[in-house]
Parts: C-alpha cells; structure tokens; sequence
C-alpha cells in the first residue's frame, strides 16, 4: 500500500476515532458516569489501531456546539491554567542587558540568559527554552503575536479568555526605552481589542469602551511587570499606573546584604524595603522572587531568612516565587560550581527546606511558583525534581504541618486536586501591619475545609505616599478576587462561584465593610478600571 493510501486511511481513522469518543463522553455525561479521558482515547486509539491518540485539541474542536459546554469540563487540558478565575498570558519583550551591568560590570552570579550568555536570543534570566520564551521566539518578541498566539492557544485548549490577565517578562522592562515600552504596552491593549491605537491611553480607553458594548470577546482585567528594586521608583511606578499594570514581581532573593552583595545583585536590601513600601501605597500588590540556596548561606541562614522575611513588617509581600537556585552554564555560578566553591543542597535535603519553609507562609499571601521553567537537561545542579512543590506538601504532611497560602486554599484548586467544594462559607478579617501602612485582608473563606473563594485587600496607606490622589487617610482596594474557573462575562453558570452568591457579596464587601473600616476616603485600585474588577 502506497504511503499516501496509509496516511489518509489512519486520518479517516482518526476522525471515526473521535466520534466515537464524543458519543461515549456525551452519553457518560447524561448518565451521570464519571469516565477517565485518558484512558478512554487509549481504548478507542486500540479499537481503531490508530498509530497516535486524538488530541485534546481535536476532540474539543469536534465536539458539537449544543454539547460543546457539557464536555468542556471533562476536555479541557490543564485546567489549573484558569481555575484562579482568569487566563494568565505570559509575554517577554526583547532581549537586552542588564541595566547593572553599567555600574557593576556584571549581571548576578545565577543568572543565565540575555544577549552576552550562551543563549544568545534570549531575555535576561532566561534560557530561551521555556514554553513563554519559545512563544516568544517564534513570534520574534512581537507583543501582538504573542499575545494573539496564546489566547487562540487557551482557547482551543477549551479555556475561557474573556478575562485575561498580563505578566511581562524578560528582565527589566522599565529599563527598557520608554518609546519601546509605550509600543509594548499599546499592542498588547490593542491585541485584545482588535484596535490600532496610537497611545498607550487610547489603547486602554477603547478596550474600556469595547468591553463595555461588548464588542471584544477578550479583556484586561490585570498586568503584572517584571522589575527590580531599582527600577521600581516613583517614576517607574507614576508611568506603569499609566500602563494598566496593577501588581509587580520584584527581584528580592535575598534579606542579606552580604549575599545581595556578593551576588552581585546590583541594590541593596534596605532598597528592597524602601520599593515594596512606595508600591503599595501607590495601591499595587507585590510579589516577591526569593532564590534559597544562595551562595554561603546555608540552611540555618536560609530558614532565618524566610522567618524575617513574613514577619518583619519592612517585607511582608502579597505573594512569592520561591526560585531555588540552579547552576546553569555560561553563569559566575557555574564557574563557582565546577571549581567547587559551591555545592546544592541535597535533593532530600532542598525538599525538607521548601516544606518548611511554605509552613511558614501567611494565609494573606499567596505562593505563585516553587520552581523555574527551566528544563532540566540545562541544569547542571540544583532542583532534580519537576514536581518540587508536590513533593514538599507531602513532606509538610510527615512534619505535621500545613500549607496555608493563597494559592493552595483556592476553591478552584481545591476542586480540581481533591474535589471538594466549600459547604458553609464564612467572612473573616485580618489585619496586619506592613511597609508603613496598616493592612486588612477580607476573604470568604469555608474554615472547616480551609477552602478560600474570595478576597479583597484593603490598604491604609501611609502618610509619605507620593501619589496626591491617594493623600490625606486614603484607604486603597489593591486587590479583590473571586476565585474559581473563568465564566465568560456574558453568560452564567450558577455552578461557578465567580456567578454565584459572592458575585453580589463583593459589593457588601466595598460598601458597607471598608466605610465601616475607613470612613474617609477610599480608592480603588484592582484591575485596569473599577467596572472591570467588578466583572471579575
């Protein structure tokens, strides 16, 4: 038999392949019947001696359009990608050096990446093969592709894009040229608007105004920029308000000076806690990146380190990535490495340190990543295992502790991991202290399940804020969130907790809570625009 006789024999295969899946999983869905995806492509593929499965993609592409929000559930690949209640679209803007470069001769001792590295076309700290900078690469760092690119990819993986939010990587995007940024900014505005825009504001005043008639199927509801402690001043932070960028990831690392120093971080940590207090008065949420297993640490240091930084009020961030250190070749690391200056920490042991230290973690803050994208076969020493935080929450399970972040209480999460949902759901306050400003956490929570379903934060802030409209005992919402799967805006399913009761406690929430709380004045702060957030 010819070769082109076999191919059009296995896709005519294919396609009776998928029919039959479709009808199984449609019939299972009326009867009620729980069925394994997985394992029934792999039934079908053998019935039919299909050389490959059908793709996810394919199945839900074929799935008939009366049917198509019944199966979605059970097809959708990777669901945790929108379970947080929006679709994050990573993007990275062009490759450039690093702006310490200029006044200490070199990039951190860690870091890979960047136009002078071995992975010569890619971003600062990255190695060019992560999934967003392979996005990236083959859209030759344009900002609309990339964006374009991912949210067809999302949707095709049966993903709601409707509420989309941003997280620009790649370095130090304020030290980019401020015409680069302002184009940057301007395309992925106009990406989802479908218009061409000639300012960064026109960008965001018609996606307003789309989103408003309608008329975009897709919208900003969030951005987050990548930036460092230097690069996060009251003029960096003036022009990304002007942007849409509502939370910040900064490069911390580390609460020592000796280790920023020796390091060759390029600031100090006294600036770490002069940026955090000046972002959040300015009403952004912020993330820290903290990297254990520096460089003459140790373990003793490494705990003390984590302890100081949840505790001291000059810290305190809204979330973390917990980035444990790699040695990747081309860096000073490396170097250090081979000569054997410096040594990793044991697997076993990096896992007993990655558990405690999520133990320590605040139920106000929220753990984004316990490890870099980095594929292995690149790292030289350090992480060896891909799955870093399932393995420290079932040591946390031996040690008798518990984690109690944000993320790992999410109801979306929650659902997916152990399936269960939250019975009887209550609203509880805490308050805190942190960078100068008084902090009170809102959240529905179900306490006897530990399961979060919202949240809102409300930030006093201090009098040295530099922002005039935030002056005078403003009290700002930095952040207000309903966790669970994304419902587009325009329909609702009363199964969702983004469309159920919540959706209307929000508002008991920011007006009669915060009057209450703080009876002067108050400003809101948690998504590009106050209509956005409260589609959320």
């Amino acid at each position: 038999m010819a070769i082109a006789d076999i191919i059009q024999d296995q896709a005519e295969l294919m396609v009776m392949a998928i029919a039959d899946i479709i009808q199984e999983l449609v019939a299972a869905q009326q009867t009620g019947k729980d069925v394994d995806v997985n394992r029934l492509k792999t039934a079908v593929s053998a019935r039919y001696g299909l050389r490959a499965q059908p793709r996810r993609v394919d199945l839900i592409a074929a799935a008939p359009p009366p049917l198509r929000n019944l199966l979605l559930p059970k097809l959708r690949a990777k669901p945790v990608r929108t379970a947080s209640g929006v679709a994050v679209v990573a993007v990275m803007c062009k490759p450039h050096r690093c702006p310490h470069i200029n006044f200490t001769g070199n990039i951190c001792v860690y870091c890979p990446g960047g136009p002078d590295s071995d992975f010569e076309y890619s971003t600062q700290s990255y190695t060019g093969y992560e999934p967003t900078s392979m996005r990236a690469i083959r859209a030759r760092y344009d900002p609309y592709l990339q964006t374009r690119h991912r949210v067809e990819q999302l949707q095709q993986l049966g993903h709601s894009v409707d509420k989309v939010e941003f997280v620009l990587m790649g370095g130090t995007f304020m030290a980019l040229p401020e015409d680069y940024r302002e184009f940057f900014i301007r395309s992925l505005h106009d990406a989802l608007s479908g218009h061409t825009s000639a300012t960064v504001a026109e960008a965001i005043r018609y996606a307003e105004r789309s989103r408003s008639r309608c008329r975009s199927r897709s919208r900003c509801v969030g951005m987050t920029i990548e930036t460092r402690p230097d690069f996060c001043l009251r003029p960096h932070l003036s022009a990304m308000l002007g942007y849409g960028c509502t939370r910040l990831e900064i490069g911390v690392q580390s609460v020592y000076e000796d280790v920023a120093r020796d390091t060759n971080r390029g600031h100090t940590v006294r600036a770490v806690s002069e940026c955090f207090h000046l972002a959040k008065d300015a009403g952004f949420k912020v993330v820290a990146h903290m990297m254990p297993d520096l460089p003459n640490v140790g373990l003793e240091r490494d705990m003390d380190q984590f302890f100081e930084f949840f505790e001291n009020p000059a810290f305190r961030p809204d979330g973390m990535k917990l980035y444990p250190t790699l040695v990747i070749r081309g860096t000073g690391l490396y170097e250090l490495w081979k000569s054997g200056r410096y040594r990793s920490y044991p697997p076993s042991t990096l896992v007993d340190l990655v558990a405690r230290i999520l133990a320590l973690v605040p139920p106000w803050t929220r753990v984004y990543r316990v490890q870099r994208d980095i594929p292995m076969p690149l790292v030289s020493s350090g992480v060896e295992h891909g799955n870093l935080r399932e393995l420290a929450l079932a040591r946390m399970k031996d040690l008798g502790t518990e984690c109690r972040d944000i993320r790992t209480r999410e109801v979306g999460i929650q659902e997916i991991h152990n399936k269960v949902r939250p019975y009887q759901v209550e609203l509880i306050r805490r308050d805190y202290v942190a960078n100068g400003g008084w902090e009170t956490f809102l959240s529905y929570e179900d306490p006897d399940q530990d399961i979060l379903v919202g949240l809102l934060r409300l930030r006093k802030s201090s009098p040295e804020t530099f922002r005039p409209e935030l002056k005078g005992g403003v009290s700002v919402v930095r952040e207000l969130h309903v966790y669970g799967s994304v419902v587009p805006v325009s329909s609702r399913d009363p199964s969702k907790f983004q469309h159920q009761v919540l959706r209307n406690s929000r508002f008991s929430l920011g007006s009669i809570l915060i009057p209450s709380l703080f009876p002067k004045k108050k400003s809101d702060f948690y998504g590009i625009s106050l209509n956005s957030a409260h589609s959320l």
